[in-house]
């Protein structure tokens, strides 16, 4: 290797490394800065236990809803070609690029009381302003992308003739679906719901806007660090970090089995 190769790399290192450090050192300031007697506070604290146990709640049930919804939408985008797929696809990843405050307003004129459709849903019964409701709802928002994206790219890596040997023996579309496709995705889509619903427990603008109580996590951390400063929120958004990170071993676990498969 020469000597402008090398050059070339240590330049490319040192400028990747700036990165990483810049991810690396705010996550690592706020775990190594908590003390275990802090994390065991917080771990039994009555507020936080039931703001965990809420926020894991929504998010499983607005990755559950993106499962039934998201997985027949990402099969189609990766199996049939149609006009508008684009315009389609472009407006799944709609909720990536706008603001999280901007989706929390658009959420509350649609969802709110008085709002497009939550007018016609409070009279039976089913209101989204500080409600599980509004908070699913939020959560559901900004993190389907990931979901769909996920499993639109595993359909897409499933080789199509295996579904049409299964359609030449009898099967149905339907058939074929579940029995050859969807078991051969799997790891894509299990990985995208993983995905969905870590970031649905990571978020706090849409749901802030449209349900501030009951609190989920981001919530109190905010709150906590508003009221009582740096020092009551740390533990707290310690607690969300190591979360987040087990959720990324979860995922690069089940993708690199999907690879060796």
């Amino acid at each position: 290797m020469n000597h402008r190769n090398q050059l070339f790399n240590f330049a490319f290192s040192f400028l990747g490394g700036l990165l990483l450090l810049f991810i690396l050192a705010p996550l690592g300031m706020t775990l190594l800065g908590t003390t275990p007697a802090q994390f065991w506070q917080s771990l039994t604290d009555a507020e936080v236990l039931r703001s965990i146990g809420l926020t894991f709640l929504a998010a499983g049930i607005a990755t559950a809803l993106a499962l039934v919804t998201g997985v027949p939408l990402a099969y189609l985008l990766a199996r049939r070609k149609f006009r508008g797929k684009g315009l389609i696809e472009a407006v799944v990843n709609l909720p990536v690029i706008i603001p999280h405050t901007a989706a929390g307003v658009a959420l509350l004129l649609v969802l709110g009381r008085h709002g497009l459709f939550g007018r016609w849903l409070a009279p039976l019964g089913l209101t989204f302003t500080d409600n599980v409701a509004g908070i699913v709802a939020g959560m559901l928002f900004v993190s389907l992308p990931f979901l769909v994206n996920m499993s639109r790219e595993s359909f897409a890596l499933v080789d199509e003739e295996l579904e049409r040997v299964a359609l030449a023996d009898g099967a149905s579309l339907a058939q074929a679906f579940l029995l050859v496709t969807l078991p051969l995705a799997w790891r894509g889509v299990m990985a995208g719901a993983v995905m969905m619903w870590a970031r649905g427990i990571s978020e706090f603008g849409a749901v802030v806007i449209l349900a501030y109580h009951p609190k989920i996590v981001p919530v109190l951390v905010y709150e906590r660090l508003q009221g009582f400063g740096l020092s009551a929120a740390q533990p707290v958004a310690a607690l969300l970090i190591l979360i987040a990170i087990l959720t990324l071993l979860v995922v690069r676990v089940a993708l690199d089995a999907k690879q060796i498969d």
